[in-house]
């Protein structure tokens, strides 16, 4: 039996060290509080240094009302908290942040996945709280992202109404549920139920008509086109018990459509008061810079000072551009020209995400926040992708629901979905789209004058990517044995 022969170990090439600087939140604390919270209370936790050197944690129980809320302010600033943390546990963290935020304390919400005890230790709530301040002190944490209060206003609207919107749906639902169980298949001829073609047929069955011939006549559009269809479709057992079961849900559809027609009116004065306020703001930033105004010039804020439009790259990889805006518009409208994305879209993206932007640096972290970025799993030399997480549920379904309507159009981020969804699959592809919607959304809400520009569809195959290109032919011909040496032809 012959030897076994043995394979040496690639050798490990020593790398370049690499500095990656500390973030702003890795700052190590003297002072720092933490509080671990629950539905009636909360335990709090100090660390501070005592007269030996040594540092020590001080705990106890707080209840979760205004008053002891305050009072606990109060204590905190009297002993020089530098910091307090606040873990994320449902909606109870809300009363804490928000007091604690208003007698100017450096408050921090972190998400309570990130602040898992170490495992082998007993897991009680002081603990807990002691842990929380430990990672508080180091710098260990990383803070949620919390909106400031007019975002947070806003953002209570725009949720409820869409919450209001899906009640709406699940009751048109079991409207089509009745209408099927009376044997009435007008949901298989016409699109959906809230047309009003369909609306005037449901009424005439609860009113009594049962004749499906005359019932087919209130088709209005192109929906009279299906007659024969309808009719078929309408001849059922629809009875006096369904009239009353399908009263009763029309009625709940449309006070629920007139609940959400009042948010939106809300939503876009709250919007337009925020419009309003950053303008003036605007102006008084550029008239305080300014100074006096000048004689031989004078430019209206918002309006573009050149007659040719100054084009920027919108997204970093050439997903779109941004124009500058020879007219001021509202930040609603200004989204509302991103392919896929509606005004009602609009309103959603900028209640989660806000109007600000100096909170994500780069568009890359808008993203990463969104968890709309695969992670970057690296095992030895094994790199893959993993799941992009679940994220704000509010902000993904929006650009989820703009990302496939950009999809079936004929413009860049139609495109895009069309050649990415060849090789990584639909879901992926949407997800790509909405990426690139979320960054196009940070550069225009960066920049006040911006707009949206379109590259076209075919801007894959017109665009010339000269240094690619160049680098490619070196690559081949260096394969080859030959020694390149490119000179520009004058």
């Amino acid at each position: 039996m012959g030897q076994k022969s043995k394979r040496k170990p690639t050798p490990v090439q020593s790398s370049v060290p690499v500095e990656i600087p500390d973030a702003e939140h890795e700052l190590v604390m003297e002072r720092a509080a933490a509080i671990d919270v629950a539905k009636a209370s909360g335990k709090v936790c100090v660390r501070l240094p005592g007269k030996s050197g040594r540092r020590f944690s001080r705990v106890w129980d707080v209840p979760a009302r205004t008053g002891a809320i305050t009072e606990l302010a109060e204590q905190l600033a009297g002993l020089g908290i530098e910091k307090v943390t606040v873990e994320s546990t449902s909606d109870y963290w809300r009363i804490w942040y928000y007091l604690l935020e208003d007698t100017g304390l450096d408050v921090q919400l972190v998400n309570a996945r990130d602040v898992k005890n170490v495992p082998g230790r007993s897991k009680t709530d002081k603990l807990d709280a002691v842990w929380l301040a430990k990672l508080t002190e180091k710098g260990l944490l990383r803070p949620s992202f919390v909106p400031p209060a007019p975002i947070r206003v806003l953002r209570d609207y725009t949720r409820l109404r869409e919450d209001l919107t899906r009640e709406r749906s699940r009751y048109w639902q079991r409207l089509e549920k009745l209408l099927e169980d009376a044997a009435i298949k007008v949901s298989a001829v016409a699109s959906t139920l809230d047309t009003l073609s369909t609306r005037d047929m449901v009424e005439a069955l609860i009113a009594g008509e049962r004749d499906p011939r005359r019932l087919a006549e209130l088709a209005r559009g192109r929906m009279k086109t299906k007659r024969s269809e309808l009719i078929a479709a309408l001849d059922g057992r629809f009875d006096d018990h369904h009239a009353e079961l399908a009263r009763l849900l029309l009625g709940q559809i449309d006070a629920l459509t007139a609940k959400i027609g009042a948010l939106t009116a809300r939503i876009e004065q709250l919007i337009a008061a925020m419009d309003e306020s950053d303008h003036d703001s605007d102006d008084r930033d550029e008239s305080d810079a300014a100074g006096p105004p000048a004689t031989n010039a004078s430019t209206t804020v918002g309006q573009a000072t050149s007659t040719e439009p100054a084009t920027i790259t919108a997204t970093g990889a050439h997903t779109a551009t941004v124009v500058e805006c020879p007219r001021l518009l509202t930040t609603v409208e200004r989204l509302d020209e991103v392919t896929g994305v509606g005004q009602r879209a609009a309103q959603t993206i900028i209640a989660e995400i806000g109007l600000d932007m100096t909170r994500f640096a780069t568009p890359e972290h808008l993203v990463s926040w969104a968890k709309l970025c695969p992670r970057t799993i690296q095992s030895g030399p094994v790199i893959r992708g993993g799941k992009t997480g679940k994220g704000n549920p509010y902000l993904k379904g929006a650009l989820g629901e703009a990302a496939a309507a950009a999809a079936r159009t004929d413009t860049f981020l139609g495109e895009r979905y069309r050649r990415i969804v060849k090789r990584r699959g639909k879901l992926k592809a949407l997800v790509a789209v909405a990426r690139s919607i979320l960054r196009i959304v940070w550069q225009l809400l960066t920049d006040p004058t911006a707009r949206f520009h379109d590259l076209g569809p075919d801007y894959h195959t017109n665009r010339v990517v000269t240094e690619r290109k160049i680098r490619n032919h070196i690559a081949h011909l260096t394969a080859m044995g030959f020694h390149v040496t490119l000179q520009p032809v004058a």
